[in-house]
C-alpha cells in the first residue's frame, strides 16, 4: 500500500471513530436515566457484516463495550441475513447473551447502503428497573431479577414492536424511564447510521472492506510486537473478596505465549446461591480489559486487539450457568482486574499499580413516603467510588471508578430524581494504603429521605471484609464501612431499610499502597497531611 493509501485509510479510520463517538453521545444526551446521562453507564460501537467490531466510542465502561464486542454476533445467530431489513432495531437484556445482567439493555441495528448490509451499529445502556427485586443480590435465579427480553425485533421497517413496550410498562417501576431509554439506544444507533452513510458517500466508497482489513491488520500487528516482548510462562493469582454471606475465593492462572495471552479462572469457588454470579462474558470483558491496560493501552480496541486474549474456565462464580442469578455481576466482575494485574505483577515485577477498591459501591434506593404521609414514590440509583492502589511511580487516585469508569452522579442530578438528600460528600481521609506510593483514598457519604420519607436500599458493596492489598511493601488500604448514623452496621450486600429521621453513612475503601513507606518522601508526606489526606493521629 502506497504511503498516500495509507494515509486515506488512517484519516478513514479516524472518521469512523468519530461516527461512533457522535452516536454515544447521542446516548448521552437522550438518555432518560442518571446512570447513562450523567455517569456514562453505556457503550457505542460500529461492526462489520461478519458481527467484528471495526471501532468503539472512548464513552462506555470496559464490562458494556467488551461483551457488546461479543454480542454482536449472538444477534446475527438468533436473526437470520434474509429477516434484517432496513430500519431494523434489535434488542435483549439476556445475560449470556449481551453484558451479564438484565438492567443492561443491548440494542442492534443493521447499516444498509443502496440496499447491501454494510455495518451494525450497536449500544448498551443500564436502566433505572427490570422489574423483579430490583436491583440487588437477593434473588434465588434469574427468573426473579426481572423481565427477560430474549433477542427480537424493538423495530422493524422503522416501526416499534408496541407490545414489547406494553409488555415492559407491566413489568417496571419507572415505566417511563425505562422506555424513553429503549427509545434513546434505538435513536442512538439510527445517528451511527446516518453519520456512516454520509461519511461513505462522502468518501466514494461502497464496502467498509478495505478499511477494516486496514484497521485488523495494523492492530494485530501492533499487539503481536507487544505480546512478543512479555515473558513466557504461566502465573497463578488468588483474591478474597467479601460475598453475600460467606467469603469469595477467586483464582487465575495467566498464560503468555508468543502471540496470545490466557487467563484461566479454574479454583475460583462454586456458583453462590445470590445474586453475585458472574456470566462468562462479563468476567472476559474486564480480564481482556486487565490485560491490555498494561500490555496495550494505546492500540486502539476491537476485534482484532481482543481476539489475541483467551479466557477458559470450569463453572463457577466467575463463569455461572443459567438461570443462577447474576443481578450483581459487577461486584465480583470488578475485582477480576486485580486479580489478573496480581498475576501479571508475577511476570512484570515492578510494573504494576497495588489492588483498588474495585467493585462500584452502587446504592439503588427505593424511596417513599413514611407511613400514613404523603409525598413523592422514586427508584434512585447511585454509582460511588473507592480509591485506586498506588502506582509504581505515582500515588493512587482518589475516589476513581477503576476499572469501570464510570462518572459519578452529581449531587443536585441525584437530589433531583427523588426525594433523597446527599448531606455529605467528602474524602475519607487515612483510607489509602502508607507506601512509597500512597493508595487513593475512598470517600465518606451521607444520605437521608427528605422529611416524611423512608427508603429500603440494595447495598452493593465490596472490600467491607477484604481490603485492597498493597503491593511491593505498600500498606494495604482501609476496609468499608456501611452504618447508619446511630451506629448500626449495616449489611455490605442486600436490601435494607433506613427509618425516616435517620441518615445511612458510606466510608469507602481506599486503595492499597505501593512499596516500602520507608521510602516515602517527606515532602510527598508534608503534602498527605496539609490536604488532609492523612490526620495527625496517622503519621
Amino acid at each position: 500500500m502506497s504511503d498516500v493509501s495509507e494515509i486515506r485509510m488512517q484519516v478513514m479510520w479516524n472518521r469512523l471513530i468519530s461516527v461512533v463517538e457522535e452516536q454515544a453521545l447521542t446516548l448521552l444526551r437522550t438518555a432518560f436515566s442518571t446512570s447513562v446521562r450523567e455517569s456514562g453507564d453505556l457503550s457505542a460501537g460500529v461492526f462489520n457484516p461478519r458481527g467484528e467490531m471495526l471501532a468503539q466510542a472512548v464513552t462506555g465502561t470496559p464490562g458494556h463495550v467488551n461483551t457488546m464486542a461479543e454480542a454482536v454476533v449472538h444477534f446475527m445467530n438468533e436473526i437470520p441475513r434474509e429477516e434484517m431489513f432496513e430500519g431494523d432495531t434489535y434488542v435483549t437484556n439476556d445475560p449470556w447473551l449481551g453484558t451479564g445482567h438484565l438492567h443492561d439493555i443491548t440494542m442492534v441495528s443493521p447499516s444498509f447502503l443502496n440496499g447491501e448490509l454494510v455495518a451494525f451499529f450497536a449500544c448498551t445502556a443500564h436502566v433505572v428497573d427490570v422489574g423483579g427485586r430490583g436491583f440487588g443480590a437477593d434473588g434465588k435465579s434469574v427468573y426473579e431479577e426481572g423481565i427477560q427480553i430474549p433477542i427480537m425485533k424493538f423495530a422493524e421497517c422503522g416501526k416499534v414492536n408496541l407490545d414489547l413496550v406494553k409488555m415492559l410498562r407491566a413489568n417496571v417501576r419507572e415505566p417511563n424511564q425505562v422506555v424513553g431509554d429503549f427509545y434513546s439506544l434505538a435513536a442512538c444507533n439510527e445517528v451511527g447510521h446516518r453519520r456512516l452513510v454520509d461519511m461513505m458517500g462522502e468518501i466514494g466508497i461502497e464496502t467498509l472492506d478495505d478499511l477494516g482489513e486496514f484497521i485488523f491488520s495494523r492492530t494485530r500487528d501492533a499487539m503481536l510486537k507487544r505480546i512478543a516482548a512479555l515473558p513466557n510462562g504461566a502465573w497463578s493469582n488468588e483474591l478474597r473478596t467479601d460475598g453475600y454471606d460467606n467469603p469469595v475465593q477467586l483464582a487465575v492462572t495467566l498464560s503468555i505465549a508468543d502471540d496470545y495471552l490466557n487467563v484461566d479462572f479454574s479454583g475460583t469457588d462454586p456458583m453462590s446461591r445470590w445474586g453475585i454470579n458472574v456470566p462468562i462474558i462479563y468476567s472476559k470483558a474486564y480480564a481482556c480489559y486487565a490485560l491490555k491496560c498494561v500490555v496495550a493501552p494505546e492500540i486502539p480496541n476491537n476485534a482484532a486487539s481482543l481476539a489475541l486474549f483467551t479466557v477458559s474456565s470450569p463453572v463457577n462464580i466467575l463463569n455461572a450457568e443459567r438461570p443462577a442469578p447474576v443481578s450483581l455481576r459487577h461486584v465480583l466482575g470488578h475485582m477480576v482486574p486485580d486479580l489478573v494485574l496480581g498475576a501479571l505483577a508475577k511476570a512484570l515485577p515492578g510494573q504494576i499499580l497495588a489492588e483498588g477498591a474495585g467493585a462500584l459501591w452502587n446504592i439503588h434506593i427505593s424511596a417513599r413516603p413514611a407511613a400514613g404521609g404523603q409525598g413523592r414514590r422514586a427508584e434512585v440509583l447511585m454509582f460511588n467510588s473507592g480509591g485506586m492502589g498506588g502506582r509504581p511511580t505515582l500515588d493512587g487516585l482518589s475516589s476513581t471508578a477503576f476499572p469501570s469508569g464510570v462518572h459519578t452522579m452529581p449531587i443536585e442530578a441525584t437530589e433531583h430524581t427523588g426525594p433523597i438528600v446527599i448531606w455529605r460528600k467528602e474524602l475519607r481521609p487515612d483510607s489509602g494504603g502508607d507506601g512509597e506510593f500512597r493508595g487513593g483514598l475512598g470517600q465518606i457519604l451521607e444520605i437521608a429521605a427528605t422529611e416524611g420519607h423512608e427508603f429500603d436500599f440494595s447495598a452493593m458493596f465490596d472490600r467491607v471484609s477484604n481490603p485492597a492489598k498493597g503491593r511491593d511493601g505498600g500498606k494495604d488500604g482501609v476496609a468499608g464501612v456501611a452504618k447508619l448514623d446511630d451506629g448500626t452496621v449495616m449489611r455490605p450486600k442486600g436490601w435494607q431499610h433506613v427509618p425516616a429521621g435517620r441518615r445511612l453513612i458510606l466510608e469507602l475503601p481506599g486503595g492499597g499502597g505501593y512499596g516500602d513507606p520507608a521510602r516515602r518522601s517527606a515532602e510527598a508526606r508534608a503534602q498527605d497531611l496539609s490536604k488532609g489526606y492523612v490526620s495527625e493521629k496517622s503519621k
